[in-house]
C-alpha cells in the first residue's frame, strides 16, 4: 500500500474535503555505482575547498549568490528557512479553467489525489464528477517541502489526479528561443492530403501498455551480455533525413507499408469528399471519432479555446476557404460545425469537418445572395 507524501485538504468555495497526495509514477532507469577504470573500488563524490584543495563539512557550507568577479552576497540556510511559505495543508481552488485551455508544455509532476477515510468519499466524487462533467481543471497553489507549486487538479475514472505546473516565467517562447522553425502553415497541396492519409492509416486507440522503454531493455541485455561474455549488440544507424525532392514517392511508400503492416486498414475506405481529393478514412473510423475527451491532457492554447467558441471573425456562418479551416485543431473545427449546427457533425473526421464547414459557408453565401 502506497503511503502518502503530504496530506492535507482541498477547499472550494466553502466545501472542504481531506485528501493525501500519492506519487502516481515510479523510475524504472537502470542504475550504475561509478567505479575507477581496472578497479572495483568505488567512487565518492566530496565538497572540496576549490582554492585549498580541502574537503568542507556541511557545516561550514553557506550559498552564495554571485555580484561580480570574486563577489558574493552570502545567505545563510536559516535565512532561507525564514522566508519559506512554511508548511501548507491546504490546496485552495481559486479558480476553474477549460482543461483543454492549459498548453501540455505548462505541466511538470503527476499525483494521484485520495480522500482521507470512507467518510469523506462522498465531497471527493462530488469534485471529480463535477471536474469531469464540466470538462475543467482546478487551478490552486500549495506548499510541500517548503516549496510553493501551482497546480491543476483533474478528473480521471475514479480518481483526482493533481499536476503540478511550470510558472508561466519559467516557459521559453519557442519562436524566440528555437533557430530554425517554419515560416508559414504548409497549404492544401497533394503532399499534406497524402500525410493526412498516412496519419489516418496509422491512427488507432491509445493503449500506454504498448509502448516500452526499449532503451532500458537494451541496457539490460548489454548488463547480462557482458556478465556471461557474449557479444553485445549494436544498435543501427538513425535514419537519414528526407529529400525534399523525394518526399512524395516516400510519403506513398510510407501509406502503402502502413497499410499492409495494419492487415490491408485502408483498402476498404468509405471516401469522403472525392472530388476535392480529400484524404479517405476507414469505415470504423467514424466510431472511435470524437470532438474532445476529458481523459487525455489538454493540449490546446487559450488562444485556440477562445477561436474555437467564436473568437476572431471566425464564429457562427464564418465560411471560410479550405486552407483556413485547415490550420483549426478538430476541437475547433467542431465547436464551428456546432454553431453552423451541421448534422452528423459527432462522428466526423477532421477533413469530413472541413468539407461541410466549406460547403455550409458556400450555401450560406449563396442564401444571402
Amino acid at each position: 500500500m502506497a503511503r502518502a507524501i503530504w496530506s492535507g485538504v482541498i477547499t472550494f468555495g466553502l466545501v472542504t474535503v481531506p485528501v493525501g497526495l500519492y506519487t502516481a509514477t515510479e523510475d524504472h532507469t537502470v542504475h550504475f555505482h561509478q567505479l575507477q577504470r581496472g578497479t572495483s573500488d568505488r567512487i565518492r563524490n566530496r565538497r572540496v575547498n576549490e582554492r585549498t584543495g580541502d574537503e568542507v563539512g556541511s557545516g561550514d557550507i553557506v550559498k552564495g549568490f554571485p555580484v561580480g568577479e570574486g563577489e558574493y552576497v552570502v545567505v545563510e540556510p536559516d535565512e532561507l528557512d525564514e522566508i519559506a511559505p512554511g508548511r501548507s495543508q491546504t490546496i485552495d481552488i481559486s479558480d476553474f479553467v477549460e482543461l483543454e485551455a492549459i498548453e501540455p508544455v505548462y505541466f511538470d509532476r503527476t499525483y494521484y489525489v485520495a480522500p482521507r477515510g470512507k467518510e469523506y468519499t462522498k465531497v471527493y466524487e462530488l469534485l471529480r464528477a463535477a471536474l469531469a462533467e464540466g470538462d475543467k481543471a482546478g487551478i490552486a497553489t500549495f506548499v510541500m517541502r517548503n516549496k510553493q507549486y501551482l497546480t491543476a487538479l483533474r478528473a480521471e475514472d475514479k480518481v483526482l489526479v493533481l499536476q503540478t505546473l511550470h510558472w508561466a516565467d519559467e516557459v521559453r517562447d519557442p519562436g524566440s528561443e528555437l533557430p530554425e522553425l517554419p515560416s508559414g502553415r504548409a497549404g492544401s497541396g497533394k503532399e499534406l492530403r497524402m500525410a493526412l492519409q498516412l496519419v489516418d492509416a496509422l491512427s488507432g486507440e491509445w493503449e500506454p501498455e504498448r509502448y516500452h522503454d526499449t532503451y532500458q531493455e537494451k541496457v539490460r541485455e548489454l548488463v547480462k551480455a557482458k556478465a556471461e561474455g557474449q557479444e553485445v549488440a549494436v544498435a543501427e544507424a538513425p535514419p537519414e533525413a528526407t529529400n525534399v525532392i523525394d518526399l512524395m514517392q516516400v510519403l506513398e511508400g510510407s501509406l502503402e507499408a502502413a497499410r499492409s503492416g495494419r492487415g490491408g486498414k485502408g483498402t476498404t475506405e468509405r471516401k469522403t469528399g472525392s472530388a476535392q481529393g480529400e484524404p479517405a478514412r476507414t469505415a470504423g473510423d467514424a466510431k472511435t471519432a470524437k470532438p474532445r475527451s476529458r481523459k487525455a491532457p489538454p493540449s490546446k492554447s487559450g488562444t485556440a479555446s477562445a477561436r474555437s467558441r467564436g473568437g476572431g471573425g471566425g464564429g457562427r456562418g464564418g465560411g471560410e476557404g479550405r486552407s483556413e479551416l485547415r490550420k483549426l485543431s478538430k476541437a475547433e473545427l467542431y465547436q464551428r460545425a456546432a454553431d453552423q449546427d451541421v448534422a452528423g457533425r459527432s462522428k466526423m473526421s477532421r477533413e469530413e469537418l472541413v468539407d461541410a464547414l466549406a460547403g455550409s459557408g458556400r450555401r450560406r453565401k449563396k442564401s444571402v445572395a
